[in-house]
């Protein structure tokens, strides 16, 4: 049975979480909701096998070995620590991750 990783989420996704669900209930709250669920949901997967997701290209940049998972126009970037997974951020995916 594969390893547990433990999933944590920074204050900094925290933000990137409230900010993305502020623009899209602009439109559809209902839309909001069911967004921010489906990328809880791909947080979660990150219990196991983290490792099956790409390294971001700006890692080489950082000198830090951050992941990716791509949902819709987003990029839920995190990183592995002694079996800890840390939410970094979640930002657009046109956006390049800047520290």
């Amino acid at each position: 049975m594969p390893a547990k990783y433990n999933v944590k989420i920074t204050k900094n996704a925290e933000c990137d979480l409230e900010k993305i669900y502020a623009y899209i209930s602009k439109d559809s709250p209902d839309n909001a909701v069911n967004f921010i669920c489906k990328i809880e949901e791909k947080i979660h997967t990150l219990e196991e096998f983290p490792g099956r997701c790409p390294v971001i290209p700006e890692s080489e940049f950082l000198g830090i070995e951050y992941r990716h998972i791509i949902i819709g126009n987003y990029r839920i970037i995190f990183k592995n620590e002694k079996n800890a997974i840390y939410i970094m951020r979640i930002i657009h995916s046109a956006q390049l991750l800047k520290y």
